[in-house]
């Protein structure tokens, strides 16, 4: 079993990062027949040609391969081999030697990483992961979800405090203007805004990741149209050429609240190929 789920995780950081899913395919479908600016549009069919160029010959779509992200659901009563989080590392290891990703891990200790002073690895093996988020499931068997992250759409987020007055409006008209103010330097539109709103600065990063995992581009909520609709009145556009789509649409998560007149809301502006994601269900009987 351990062999299978370094070969299974090392497929699934391949897939992320060379795929898009079918509901992203649908949305830049639906986005190229929506757009009349003629110089957006023919970004909008290069990025899906991109996609099937990086589909069929299992290479990044973008240049930046990203930082991988691990999420493992495990169902009640699921037996595990304790060295689990260790074989999907391997499995994030083999896969980003594999697809290859882009050698960006830096060398030496904390002041030198910081610095950047000591150059870089040229495996891209040494990307790691952070921390494995674990979390339960209703179902039994384990899930575990890559998410490959670019550097992007991180400089352009925000994980912040918004006083929301009571009123949810507030709070969407706030993280709204986050979004007006840094997607058009993002530069790499139509974008997927991810927004985790939660209790804390950890909790809403955590929910704005679940919310990258299960968003679904072809059931979108009101308040995820709602955020779609005002960003696509930007005239921001495709890398920023203008015209009436600059959202492919939004995935929100909103999580347990406190009692407060405050909100910790997280937002990340993915990019145009983003998010780059990939799941993996394993049942209890595959894992006996």
């Amino acid at each position: 079993m351990s062999t299978k789920i370094r070969a299974l995780v090392k497929d699934a950081v391949i897939k992320a990062s060379t795929t898009f899913r079918d509901d992203q395919i649908e949305a830049y479908h639906r986005a190229i027949e929506k757009e009349r600016n003629d110089n957006a549009r023919w970004v909008l069919e290069l990025l899906l040609e991109n996609e099937k160029i990086a589909s069929s010959n299992k290479v990044p779509l973008c240049d930046d391969t990203g930082i991988p992200h691990v999420l493992v659901e495990l169902g009640h009563n699921t037996l595990f081999d304790p060295d689990l989080f260790h074989q999907i590392n391997e499995g994030v290891v083999l896969g980003l030697k594999k697809l290859p990703g882009r050698p960006m891990a830096v060398y030496g200790d904390e002041i030198e990483r910081i610095e950047q002073s000591q150059g870089l690895y040229n495996d891209p093996g040494k990307v790691i992961p952070p921390s494995v988020l674990v979390d339960t499931m209703d179902s039994e068997g384990i899930k575990i979800h890559v998410l490959m992250l670019g550097g992007g759409p991180e400089i352009r987020s925000h994980t912040y405090r918004v006083f929301h007055q009571r009123d949810h409006g507030n709070l969407f008209k706030e993280a709204l203007t986050w979004m007006r103010s840094e997607i058009p330097k993002l530069g790499c539109t139509p974008c997927i805004p991810a927004l985790g709103i939660g209790r804390t600065h950890y909790e809403a990063s955590t929910l704005m990741l679940k919310a990258m995992t299960y968003g679904n581009l072809n059931h979108q909520s009101k308040i995820e149209k709602k955020i779609t609709d005002s960003l696509n009145q930007t005239n921001i556009g495709a890398l920023g050429l203008g015209g009436s789509v600059t959202a492919l649409g939004a995935m929100v998560n909103v999580g347990p609240q406190r009692a407060s007149g405050v909100r910790i809301v997280c937002m990340r502006p993915c990019c145009c190929v983003e998010p780059r994601k990939s799941s993996i269900y394993l049942s209890q009987d595959a894992l006996e």
